[in-house]
């Protein structure tokens, strides 16, 4: 979880690379931490605290970045896939957001793999939930929330996901329109739109983004649904939720919307 008030953040010292997993055993959270720590770069430690918003006052404040590239943290995770619950819930507990990433990420590898029986994808999806505290930035969000979340639930009551939706935690709120990607592949789209609606007026930009990300997503299934939620939303919808709606529409559509919104709120 992110670094409390005071508390000195997470140093990242310089170490030998260790050596690769040994075919076999059971991959542990403190060999995929020392492995990240062989890519450490101070560089891009530097790029990600501005670009994730990590400073005083933004939704970020106080995640600890160790600099390490995204791609090579999913390189890790598929690598490191076969990680035990318990050493999962060891990685998203760490303060290094690329640890909790790593852990997402072998979450999200472990969901989709055809052998994984229905008793550990039941555990992720509530291991998910559970430590939900831990996976607090939209990029842990968008990494799980569709396959461990969105997955368990394709084929069960979709109750939990609204009652996430009118969570107090912004992540938790974001969680609830981002898993319903699984259902969106699937042209299941009753939820998106549905969900999207509960989050229309939230007062935090990231879910405007994701709202409006998601609902054009879902427009690629069904074009007269998404003309149809903007005929009635978008006048009074957030400006950036509209504009991500609308990505994908023809330029006369999007002038067309925009200038609904536009009468209501010009400025």
């Amino acid at each position: 979880m992110t670094p409390k008030a005071g508390k000195k953040a997470p140093t990242t010292p310089t170490v030998a690379k260790p050596a690769a997993l040994t075919p076999g055993t059971q991959p542990t959270a403190v060999e995929f931490l020392a492995r990240l720590r062989t890519r450490q770069s101070d560089v891009e430690q530097a790029k990600y605290q501005r670009y994730f918003k990590s400073g005083k006052g933004d939704y970020a404040e106080g995640d600890f970045f160790m600099g390490v590239r995204m791609g090579e943290v999913f390189t890790l995770g598929k690598e490191f896939a076969a990680m035990p619950l318990e050493e999962i819930e060891k990685l998203l507990d760490e303060e290094i957001h690329e640890a909790r990433a790593g852990a997402v990420k072998i979450m999200a590898l472990q969901t989709q793999k055809k052998k994984t029986t229905e008793e550990r994808r039941r555990e992720l999806y509530e291991l998910y939930l559970r430590r939900h505290d831990c996976i607090n930035n939209w990029d842990l969000v968008d990494l799980g929330a569709g396959n461990v979340v969105g997955g368990w639930l394709m084929d069960k009551p979709r109750d939990p996901l609204y009652q996430l939706a009118h969570s107090e935690n912004m992540w938790e709120r974001r969680t609830a329109i981002v898993a319903t990607s699984a259902f969106i592949r699937e042209g299941q789209l009753d939820d998106t739109f549905a969900i999207a609606e509960i989050l229309l007026n939230d007062d935090e930009d990231l879910i405007h983004k994701a709202v409006g990300g998601w609902v054009r997503d879902a427009g690629r299934s069904s074009r007269e649904r998404l003309l149809a939620f903007l005929d009635e939303h978008a006048a009074t919808m957030p400006r950036t939720a509209l504009r991500y709606a609308i990505e994908h529409l023809g330029k006369e559509q999007r002038a067309h919307y925009l200038t609904l919104k536009d009468r209501v709120s010009p400025h």
